[in-house]
């Protein structure tokens, strides 16, 4: 990895042993591109958005931040080790 590939695309903490890494616009949608983020972080993408929202905002990853239940999430994230994994709930 890079220099600049050393920190969560989302969460923009540094990344730990496991890296995933997350089309941001889905491969179903023609998405070639990948950058590089944390487990729970990918999972969290993948559970508050659908492969049709995530199309439609490609790698604008301010957009996904400003969104509520991401916004409540990097918050509570924010100061968790880079290793640190959660179940992660289907929104309600």
């Amino acid at each position: 990895m890079e220099a600049q590939d050393r920190t969560c695309w989302l969460c923009e903490r540094p990344l730990g042993r496991r890296v995933e890494w997350h089309h941001p616009v889905p491969k179903s949608r023609g998405g070639r591109e990948t950058v590089p983020v944390h487990p729970i972080c990918h999972r969290t993408l993948h559970v508050t958005f659908t492969n049709h929202q995530l199309a439609r905002i490609g790698a604008a990853v301010e957009e996904l931040r400003g969104d509520p239940a991401i916004t409540r999430f990097l918050g509570w994230v924010a100061n968790k080790p880079a290793d640190f994994h959660a179940p992660t709930r289907r929104k309600s």
